[in-house]
């Protein structure tokens, strides 16, 4: 005897709606897992842009020196 009625039809409804329910937890742990790897990610070539930043001001600054340097030694020449 299978039950034929409202009750049956709440239960299947609510069946499929558990099972939806289910399935979206499942697909936004991961999409949660798949943000944290990007996040993780950002932050490292972040630090790693920041490091470069660093080298290419302190090299810019070397030749900034070196440049003044060469103009001194320019001005001396006409100077003499």
């Amino acid at each position: 005897m299978t039950p034929d009625g409202p009750e049956s039809d709440s239960l299947g409804n609510l069946e499929r709606r558990i099972q939806l329910a289910i399935q979206l937890v499942a697909r936004l742990r991961q999409e949660k897992d798949a943000a944290l790897g990007e996040a993780a990610t950002a932050l490292s070539d972040k630090q790693r842009l920041a490091e470069e930043v660093r080298t290419l001001q302190a090299e810019r600054k070397q030749v900034r020196a070196r440049i003044e340097k060469l103009l001194g030694q320019i001005d001396q020449l006409g100077a003499g």
